[in-house]
């Protein structure tokens, strides 16, 4: 094998680790000190605060919205749902088809350029933003078997979702959790599903494509799927005596312990401490509590174990953990947690499309390891 000069000055990082791809106002990830900063506010200052609809606006206008401003956005964002019958019936057929609710989402997605009149970029953004959570608690009651529920014109995004959901007004405590949990996911520099959308968006292609494309991306079990099996560590367990025989189990088979550890944070997560409050209060109820205390319990005896087990590596709660527990107090199955992960990430996608728009196509280099020189005959 023949390697030029040229190509051996070349730097090789697996899965671009490392490598800046992008500048970017949205977020900063500090795995060593262990903070997230969103749009210049650390996501403890305002997850737990603001609606979603304010985090969206902060993410696409690098400032927070005024009072009368969120009001009128959140006006605009209602008004930009499509969710034709058309759109309805496609949704249908993928779910009479049984597909996962992921999948139903991306169909979902592709779908929604079918309501626009023209390629607009700022409206096709809000139709993504607006219409997700439609298309996913549609999908998911007919899944169930039960009748799907008309969106409210009333409701801010979060609770018209969990009305659509539930069939029932919202309560107040579960809405304020569900906006801190989308505030919390809603960008986190430049992972896989980010990356996937902004490399198709560089292309000139329109924002319905590029927010498919990371659906796609975010599908994948190494980046949006983890959620899941976090919670089912704690459904196995079952009871604080069984939690350390159970873990220790697992650590000597070398299974990871879902929920534990981060690529990226080296401390723990803080996006866990900002659900892990969420979570508490949305707990604070006798027939909730004791799940709760049962998960804290595992929580601690997963980390006393992984110091002992792996002395040599850092391993924290990270948000994993802390997503599945406030999902799961909200009354969500683990087959809806990628789909509202994909709700909140979305409006990261959209505003790093509005950023990449302005730079130029993106086209990483490749290091040839082939031959030179064959001959075809």
């Amino acid at each position: 094998m023949l390697i030029s000069e040229q190509e051996k000055e070349k730097i090789y990082s697996p899965g671009l680790e490392g490598i800046p791809a992008a500048r970017t106002k949205l977020s900063q990830v500090d795995g060593k000190g262990g903070r997230l900063i969103i749009a210049g506010y650390p996501v403890e200052e305002f997850a737990g605060k603001a609606v979603f609809e304010e985090t969206i606006f902060t993410l696409w206008n690098d400032r927070r919205p005024k009072p009368t401003e969120t009001s009128l956005f959140a006006e605009e964002l209602r008004s930009s749902r499509r969710f034709s019958k058309v759109i309805r019936t496609i949704i249908e057929e993928a779910v009479y088809a049984n597909l996962p609710l992921i999948d139903i989402l991306r169909i979902g997605s592709a779908a929604l350029s079918l309501g626009s009149q023209k390629e607009d970029p700022k409206k096709d953004a809000m139709a993504v933003l607006s219409t997700f959570p439609l298309i996913v608690a549609w999908a998911y009651r007919l899944l169930k078997g039960q009748t799907p529920v008309l969106p409210r014109q009333d409701l801010d995004i979060a609770a018209n979702f969990l009305y659509m959901l539930n069939g029932t007004d919202p309560d107040p405590r579960s809405v304020r959790a569900l906006n801190t949990y989308l505030n919390t996911v809603c960008d986190h520099g430049l992972n896989a599903s980010t990356f996937a959308a902004r490399v198709i968006i560089s292309t000139q292609s329109d924002m319905i494509s590029a927010v498919t494309g990371g659906l796609g991306a975010l599908k994948g079990p190494l980046h949006g799927g983890a959620p899941g099996p976090a919670l089912d560590t704690v459904f196995e367990i079952g009871a604080k005596e069984n939690a350390e025989k159970v873990l220790r189990e697992k650590l000597k088979h070398n299974e990871r312990l879902m929920g534990f550890g981060h690529r990226i944070y080296k401390v723990r997560d803080p996006r866990a401490d900002v659900l892990a409050k969420a979570a508490k209060i949305l707990y604070d109820t006798d027939e909730k509590r004791e799940f709760y205390d049962l998960a804290m319990f595992v929580e601690k005896t997963a980390l006393e174990l992984l110091k002992e087990y792996k002395p040599d590596r850092i391993l924290q709660t990270n948000v994993e953990f802390y997503t599945a527990l406030l999902l799961h107090g909200l009354g969500f199955p683990t087959e809806i947690f990628t789909p509202v992960f994909a709700m909140g990430r979305a409006a990261g996608w959209t505003a790093h499309c509005f950023e990449q728009m302005q730079e130029r196509i993106v086209r990483p280099d490749a290091i040839y390891t082939g031959e030179d020189g064959k001959l075809w005959n």
